[in-house]
């Protein structure tokens, strides 16, 4: 079978907007041919999402196109420009280590990014080789697709491959290259680049572009020319970032690199370098290597979204008003709103983590309770709230103080004052509370077997039970438990 005909039945359906923008906005530019790329994992069920045949995809033809060695019909491969402030510091940055491929039409008619990570050097490389090892590759594989399983907006990966090549760090590594899915790459990072770096006419371009991609609900008024749009662009991702902080709160994500770039205005989790869950509760959690100072801890990450929001705010404020000083005033009005919309969903959140239903002005109270209850006995995060939903009350780490068995009671007394029945309460509170995450130490394990071994079938058999977390089923038991005092503290390193 010919190559264009193996990739027509692949199921390639591409259609890129993005490269239709003005080129400051990126730099056009071919993926750097591989030595001997090898398929490790391959999402199939995202591929089938996708109108992508998981067959092909195995092809040879295929390994190569998700290793940059070959290209899918209506492909037009590009690095995307932009900027951002990393801990707190503004730089230029851009796809040091990335092409986009275009943009493939699902089925349903959603529109994807594929962009390959890992595929070598461009113009935004800042000296770097633009290539990726392959552990970091599979952690982004692990954590993003457990993300998706919890129901947390996130890019998606589709397979990782190795490149026969190494990559040298502090040590040589084996290369390889993540194809990632999203609903686009378009960062507030972005639209700091248009303002910092090009005309008003630019991030006018740019928000035209999200609005149609992102929130078309909002196009009728970006086509009839009225300015209120780009403020309602702004409200718009400010609720979509307060809904996705509260979903990461939930569970003890921390993202751990949470500069400007790594915040899409599509409102999915991007970026799963540093990240990693937290095991027993404490808001000043820290796993990044990098974040000496704590910038990006657990308890920080709702203050640092709108940090980051008022960038994006900032960015807009042209085309918010013509007085500057009206439209500081309109996006400092908007900003405002970003603590109301996550202490909302953030304790929605955790009203059904604790089977309520109904909502009483004493929730607050009793809920931040808890957590201190938790914070000051070390208590598992995910486990503490496994305990309370099956009646295992002896298990979290408090249990036995006298504080415990008070705050028990307040709880029981606030159960027994709504309708729903007993059962009713145990169905929301096991929808609502994983019975595994991706535990360090479990994903730290799967790593080495596959890097160090060659042995993926711990990773598989991690896949399979993160595919579903709130399943409960015995074969999840054992990776719900928490690390060994030995294995504790844990760090994470920038997969660069």
């Amino acid at each position: 079978m010919s190559q264009s005909n193996q990739n027509s039945q692949t199921g390639w359906n591409f259609d890129n907007t993005y490269a239709r923008l003005p080129e400051f906005f990126f730099t056009k530019q071919e993926a750097k041919p591989v030595r001997s790329p090898k398929l490790i994992v391959l999402n199939e069920s995202l591929a089938v999402e996708l109108g992508l045949d998981p067959a092909e995809l195995r092809s040879e033809v295929n390994v190569a196109v998700l290793a940059g060695s070959g290209l899918p019909p209506g492909a037009e491969p590009l690095a995307q420009a932009y900027a951002g402030h990393q801990f707190g510091y503004f730089t230029m940055l851009g796809d040091g280590r990335a092409l986009l491929l275009g943009e493939q039409i699902a089925p349903g008619g959603d529109r994807f990014d594929i962009q390959l990570k890992g595929s070598g050097r461009t113009p935004y490389s800042r000296g770097g080789d633009g290539r990726a090892a392959l552990g970091p590759m599979l952690r982004e594989y692990i954590i993003s697709e457990a993300m998706h399983a919890l129901g947390i907006p996130t890019t998606r990966s589709l397979a990782v491959v190795t490149t026969g090549e190494t990559v040298v760090r502090e040590q040589g590594l084996c290369g390889a290259i993540l194809t990632r899915i999203a609903a686009s790459h378009v960062r507030v990072g972005t639209f700091q680049y248009a303002a910092q770096f090009g005309e008003p006419a630019d991030v006018r371009t740019l928000a035209d572009y999200v609005i149609q991609r992102h929130y078309p609900q909002l196009a009728t008024l970006a086509d009839t020319g009225k300015d209120g749009c780009y403020l309602a662009l702004l409200r718009e991702a400010i609720q979509r970032q307060a809904s996705l902080i509260a979903k990461w709160q939930l569970v003890g994500f921390i993202h751990g690199v949470m500069n400007t770039d790594n915040m899409v205005l599509s409102g999915e989790t991007i970026d799963y370098g540093p990240c990693a869950f937290m095991d027993a509760y404490d808001p000043a959690t820290v796993f990044s290597s990098i974040d000496r100072q704590g910038r990006y801890a657990y308890g920080n990450q709702p203050s640092i979204a709108v940090w980051n929001l008022s960038r994006f705010a900032e960015s807009l404020l042209p085309l918010l008003h013509d007085e500057e000083e009206q439209a500081v005033q309109l996006a400092e009005e908007a900003l405002k709103g970003f603590a109301g919309q996550f202490e909302a969903a953030w304790l929605q959140g955790m009203r059904s983590k604790l089977g309520l239903f109904d909502e009483q002005a004493e929730d607050a109270v009793l809920i931040k309770d808890l957590l201190d209850l938790m914070h000051q006995h070390h208590a598992d995060f995910t486990n503490t709230f496994l305990a309370l939903t099956f009646g295992r009350l002896e298990e979290p780490a408090m249990a036995g103080a006298s504080e415990w068995s008070d705050w028990l009671a307040r709880w029981r007394a606030r159960l027994a004052g709504q309708t729903e029945s007993p059962e009713t309460v145990r169905e929301l509170m096991r929808r609502s509370n994983p019975a595994v995450i991706p535990r360090n130490h479990r994903v730290e394990e799967a790593l080495e077997a596959a890097v160090e071994r060659d042995d993926y079938s711990v990773m598989q058999r991690l896949l399979k039970v993160l595919a579903q977390p709130f399943a409960h089923t015995p074969e999840q038991a054992e990776f719900a438990e928490p690390p060994a005092a030995c294995d504790r503290p844990y760090r994470t390193f920038c997969g660069t």
